[in-house]
This record gives C-alpha cells, sequence and structure tokens, in this order.
C-alpha cells in the first residue's frame, strides 16, 4: 500500500521526530492448505483503526451521512482501494519455511468492508512454493509507520503459535539508530526501517492430510 492524501492527514500529527507509528492495523491470518496438507497460500485480514479508517472513508468521499453505513454503491467504491499496490512492494506479510524465505504473489480476490466504524479488507496471496512442516509468517511495516497486531490465526488441522516481540529491545534498538540520525535531517520523511523489531511471529505447523 501506498498512501497518498491519507498520509499527508496523518503526518501533521506525528508530534516529534520518531513518534511512530501513525497507523494501527489488526490483522487475521488464515492459512490455506493444498490436497496434500502443505500451506499454499495466506488470507490476510487487516481492520484498519477508526481514525485512519475515517479518513480514508472521508478523502473518498463516501458515507457522506455519516451513518457509519455504506450504501451498496459506496461498498462497490471501496472496493480495492488498498489493492494497486507498486511494483515490488512486499504487501508488509512475510512467510518463510523455516528460516528460508518464500516469495508471495500479489494479491487477490480482494474485498473490503466498513463496519462499525473500520474498514476491514482482505485478500489472499499466494505461496511461491507449498510449504510442509514449519511455516513463519510476519506482518509488518518495515518504516514502522503503521503497526501490525496479529490478533486472530486460522489454520485447520495445524498447531499455531504467536511469539511477541522482545519489545524492551526493540525499543532500545530504535532509540539507538535514532540518536544517530543528525538533528536537521527530516526523520519522518526517511524513518529507518525498524518495523521487524517490533513484529510479532506467527509459527504454523501443519502435518499431512
Amino acid at each position: 500500500m501506498r498512501w497518498t492524501m491519507a498520509v499527508v492527514a496523518l503526518m501533521g500529527l506525528g508530534g516529534p521526530a520518531g513518534a511512530h507509528p501513525h497507523v494501527f492495523m489488526e490483522t487475521a491470518l488464515e492459512v490455506i492448505r493444498d490436497e496434500a496438507g502443505r500451506a499454499s497460500a495466506l488470507r490476510v485480514t487487516w481492520t484498519y483503526d477508526p481514525f485512519f479508517s475515517l479518513v480514508l472513508i472521508t478523502e473518498r468521499g463516501l458515507d457522506p451521512d455519516a451513518d457509519g453505513v455504506l450504501t451498496e454503491a459506496e461498498t462497490a467504491a471501496l472496493q480495492g482501494f488498498d489493492m494497486a499496490w507498486e511494483p515490488g512492494f512486499p504487501g508488509d506479510t512475510y512467510a518463510f519455511a523455516g528460516e528460508r524465505a518464500v516469495e508471495l504473489s500479489g494479491p487477490r480476490a480482494g474485498v473490503a468492508r466498513y463496519e462499525g466504524g473500520q474498514i476491514i479488507s482482505s485478500h489472499i496471496r499466494d505461496l511461491a512454493e507449498p510449504v510442509a512442516g514449519l511455516l513463519v509468517v510476519k506482518n509488518y511495516d518495515p518504516t514502522y509507520y503503521t503497526e501490525y497486531t496479529i490478533r486472530e490465526v486460522t489454520a485447520e488441522g495445524c498447531e499455531t503459535e504467536v511469539i511477541a516481540p522482545e519489545l524492551s529491545e526493540a525499543e532500545r534498538e530504535l532509540q539507538a539508530i535514532l540518536a544517530e540520525i543528525p538533528a536537521d535531517m527530516d526523520v519522518e520523511m526517511g524513518f529507518p526501517e525498524v518495523g521487524a523489531l517490533f513484529a510479532q511471529e506467527v509459527r504454523v505447523t501443519c502435518g499431512a492430510l
């Protein structure tokens, strides 16, 4: 995703340099398995925080009566709003077969809705190769502008574990990196890629079907 007016609006609320993140997303992951029981795709569902949802809805001229309910036409206009990814954009989702990186396809089957004052968007990404055994998934923005929190993992017939990051250590590393940035540099325009330090790790182990 690459935000336009919404990002500009939020950047004005950033406060002191290094005040990240600005956007907060909850993630649900579903592991899709092939006939052999191997992980073959991921369904990624993002729930945008209420403020950013409102910014996006307002920017697009949707829900003008502010009743929190979109018409059929407005819902149709919302579809695909976060699916036009730039070439090479990893989609803030990373997959590994154990420790080996596995490429993910671009998004497909994208669908979005506005519910309870929040935008909920989901899409499917295919693994370049099926993964048997341990699949590791991380969901993070390298620049930590957006904070993702994994709330749900679904993998029928598999064992799942969500490992939290060492936040105190991540914060120390972040502060050490920020301390090396010159005072006259616009940190917001070149924030260091520290998102991985704050990322949860999802570990999914599936047996054969």
